[in-house]
């Protein structure tokens, strides 16, 4: 059994006021009897500038954000789930990278968020996240002491094809840092979060920011911790601040055994039929 806590964090514009609210809320998790801390995506800092997303970018070793994440992890023999940064990337662009951080302060895991958030919601609300940022093309799972750990990062939720491969590799926790907007959140949210548990039998952790962006948008809230049945175990509404629970991995052996489904996925052949 291990305690997890969600940060649920507003976007901040800098790396230093990331850092101070992260901090904040982190110790208060920590002396709540956490072990574990998921972050939301672009913990390190998120804005808008012109239409476009423009996090605070540095190189993971001098990153202020993981320098003072690594620090604490090690300082309270914890581990931190750093949500995700910008790293620098080819042709002056940024990964979307989450970072894992071990209990004695090194870095675990580095997961480049694959699918970008390319979207028109309306005929004023459109967001180009390939305008600025580098996709990755690499799936992550982690084996820790506590449990096998699938990275994913927000829009990656809508594709249930990397949730598959990631509990085929033995995930029984998938992290889903996240900054989903109030309309697509409001819409499908709740609802994904509960699919991607369901569907895998794996606890589903996922923080999201929340509150407004400095320079246009919004974020949903409502973090999650959802259990390898699909019932939310933990939201975390729409106030800073972080949610808790304790997570048993044997539960996901447990919705495994009860829904094979994992075992019983079919390839086949498709054809298409009618009018030409």
């Amino acid at each position: 059994m291990t305690r997890v806590a969600c940060l649920q964090l507003p976007p901040m514009p800098t790396f230093e006021s990331a850092i101070d609210v992260a901090l904040l809320h982190a110790q208060a998790a920590v002396n709540e009897g956490a072990q574990a801390l998921f972050l939301p995506e672009y913990a390190s800092g998120f804005r808008v500038e012109s239409g476009r997303f423009a996090p605070p970018v540095a190189a993971e070793s001098v990153n202020p954000f993981l320098v003072a994440m690594r620090d604490f992890a090690r300082e309270n023999a914890v581990w931190v789930h750093a949500g995700s940064v910008a790293l620098p990337a080819p042709d002056g662009k940024v990964y979307n990278c989450s970072v894992v951080i071990d209990s004695v302060g090194a870095v675990a895991l580095r997961y480049r968020k694959i699918h970008l958030f390319d979207i028109q919601l309306s005929d004023t609300e459109v967001y180009r996240e390939s305008d600025v940022v580098w996709p990755g093309s690499e799936a992550c799972v982690l084996k820790t002491d506590w449990c096998t750990l699938g990275c994913s990062i927000c829009y990656d939720l809508r594709f249930p094809n990397l949730y598959e491969a990631l509990a085929s590799a033995g995930a029984d926790v998938l992290a889903v840092p996240s900054a989903f907007t109030q309309k697509t959140g409001e819409a499908h949210w709740h609802i994904l979060c509960r699919a991607r548990a369901i569907e895998n039998g794996a606890w589903v952790v996922a923080a999201c920011a929340v509150g407004d962006i400095e320079g246009g948008g919004g974020c949903f809230g409502h973090s999650l911790i959802v259990d390898p049945w699909g019932q939310v175990v933990a939201d975390g509404g729409t106030r800073v601040g972080f949610v808790i629970a304790d997570i048993d991995t044997a539960a996901s052996d447990l919705a495994r055994a009860r829904i094979p489904r994992l075992k019983h996925t079919q390839h086949f052949d498709l054809q298409c039929y009618g009018a030409h």
